[in-house]
């Protein structure tokens, strides 16, 4: 087998997510993709940004991050 610097690429299979929100929080999404087609010049439907909103998320929350490999490391 070839030595790759490239691993295999992890599972990129689409999972459908079904969740009920509150007004507020649809207005509040409604805005944020009228203010990110402001500054980008593209309108991007609430269900596309959601998803990277969301990564962006947990890849800000320092918190997470640390409680998570703590308990990965724990439960190995």
């Amino acid at each position: 087998m070839a030595d790759l610097k490239l691993g295999k690429l992890p599972d990129r299979t689409p999972v459908k997510l079904s969740i009920t929100i509150t007004p507020d929080l649809q207005a509040g999404l409604q805005d944020y993709a009228a203010v990110y087609a402001a500054t980008y010049g593209v309108e991007e439907p609430v269900a596309d940004l959601v998803p990277a909103m969301l990564a962006a998320f947990l890849e800000s929350d320092r918190g997470f991050a640390k409680s998570r490999q703590a308990y990965i490391r724990g439960s190995r």
